[in-house]
């Protein structure tokens, strides 16, 4: 019985393996994989720029606000965005820098005013982008401030102190309950990222098995193969080939991305601002340390949901007949696998709530919803340990009276409601 177990479970994952499906889908996740790692030098190559700087172009016939304006935006910007911020003296004339000014540049007039000290005009060709705006919009305002302290003959070591930003101590009394402005950020962006594939691969694990033993009902070769093995025989080795399948995908797109970043770096190890920024709101919120800390938790659940959807995957395709009845199967796994996502996303939105905590022990969403509550510290490893516990009962149930459905169903080719069949085959003490 052995041997026949091996057999099938070898035939099984050598057939998905080796199937044009798998090699077709390969090649497209590895070329968009590697194309949004370089989504940068792709968009430059065919003439974009994602960090093209914004020239700012400024006539000043005031004679000191060119200085304090230059000044002022290195002041209100941040070091990336200051980089991208050109500020230069221009000696043209309003209206050449009309005629000649470029969809990436902006000009600046400051002109003398009696009862305001100094006004300014703010030309561009195009739209300026909000953020760049605000930064202008700021520049200006402070130089006002400079400009009007330096006509008033205010001294100059008070001027410097007046214009010097203010420095502030932030202290948080009730921190337990603080929003963390760098966990928010990192929950926001990255935890949906790295969720992602596992998500996908869910979905592929359970169209996977469901599809091949449809097809092979279908077909009328469960026949033959269950004349051959027991049901319990033939789920097991559809499982396990299932999981290996799923576990190789996942290990392709680690290297697929390692690839891309190679490319995107050049084989050196230099890092992108806008990902350094990203990396260091990681480190600085604990995101990393907890993910840490989690990580033999995360494989484990990971492995005991692949196990769990695989499961009722098979079992639930055991009662199909034909396509329609497997796409009656999938809808409500996918919805439940659906609500677990983006739950996972949204778990800051119930800080304090006990439901989010009692569905973080619900099976085939605890894998998502789980870690991300424990990472922005609604619950604790006790609790991640308790899903996990959970996770393993419900495995243990599916597994025997599963068992039971998918013996009575395997070869069940009743036109019978598949719900309806379902419950009969559960109903059945036939084992």
């Amino acid at each position: 019985m052995s041997n026949k177990f091996w057999y099938l479970t070898k035939q099984s994952l050598r057939k998905k393996i080796k199937s044009k499906w798998f090699i077709g889908v390969n090649i497209m996740l590895a070329l968009v994989i590697i194309a949004l790692i370089n989504i940068n030098s792709i968009i430059a190559f065919f003439g974009g720029d994602f960090n093209e700087k914004t020239r700012i172009l400024v006539v000043d016939k005031t004679d000191i606000s060119f200085d304090v304006f230059k000044q002022s935006i290195k002041e209100v910007t941040k070091e990336d965005d200051d980089e991208n911020l050109v500020v230069k003296a221009s000696d043209k004339t309003e209206k050449q820098l009309k005629k000649d000014l470029k969809d990436n540049e902006v000009a600046i007039v400051f002109d003398n005013d009696e009862e305001n000290f100094v006004t300014a005009k703010v030309i561009s060709k195009e739209k300026i982008d909000s953020s760049t705006y605000q930064y202008i919009s700021q520049g200006l305002n402070s130089t006002k401030t400079s400009v009007a302290l330096v006509k008033t003959n205010t001294d100059p070591i008070l001027l410097a102190k007046i214009s010097s930003p203010m420095t502030t101590e932030r202290i948080v009394l009730n921190d337990k309950k603080s929003v963390d402005e760098n966990m928010e950020m990192v929950m926001g962006s990255l935890f949906p990222t790295l969720i992602l594939p596992f998500f996908m691969l869910i979905i592929f694990l359970v169209q996977m098995i469901g599809g091949e033993i449809c097809e092979e009902k279908t077909t009328k070769s469960m026949e033959i193969i269950i004349s051959n093995v027991s049901p319990k025989v033939h789920l097991l080795s559809k499982v396990i080939a299932s999981n290996l399948f799923i576990i190789i995908q996942g290990l392709l797109l680690v290297l697929y991305s390692v690839i891309g970043i190679l490319i995107s770096t050049k084989g050196h190890l230099s890092i992108d601002p806008n990902v350094d920024s990203l990396l260091t709101a990681t480190v600085e919120s604990g995101f990393l340390d907890k993910i840490i800390t989690l990580l033999p938790a995360i494989l484990i659940m990971m492995l005991l949901s692949f196990l769990a959807y695989s499961l009722i995957a098979g079992i639930l395709a055991a009662m199909t007949t034909n396509m329609e009845d497997f796409n009656q199967i999938q809808t409500p796994i996918m919805l439940v696998l659906l609500a677990g996502y983006y739950l996972a996303i949204m778990a800051g939105m119930f800080d304090g709530s006990v439901l989010i905590r009692i569905l973080s022990y619900v099976p085939f969403i605890s894998c998502l919803v789980s870690p991300s509550l424990y990472i922005i510290g609604q619950i604790s490893m006790i609790d991640v340990i308790i899903s996990i516990i959970v996770l393993i009962i419900t495995i243990l149930v599916m597994v025997k009276y599963g068992l039971r459905v998918y013996k009575v169903g395997i070869l069940n080719y009743s036109n019978e409601k598949i719900w309806s069949r379902f419950a009969k085959a559960l109903k059945s003490k036939d084992v």
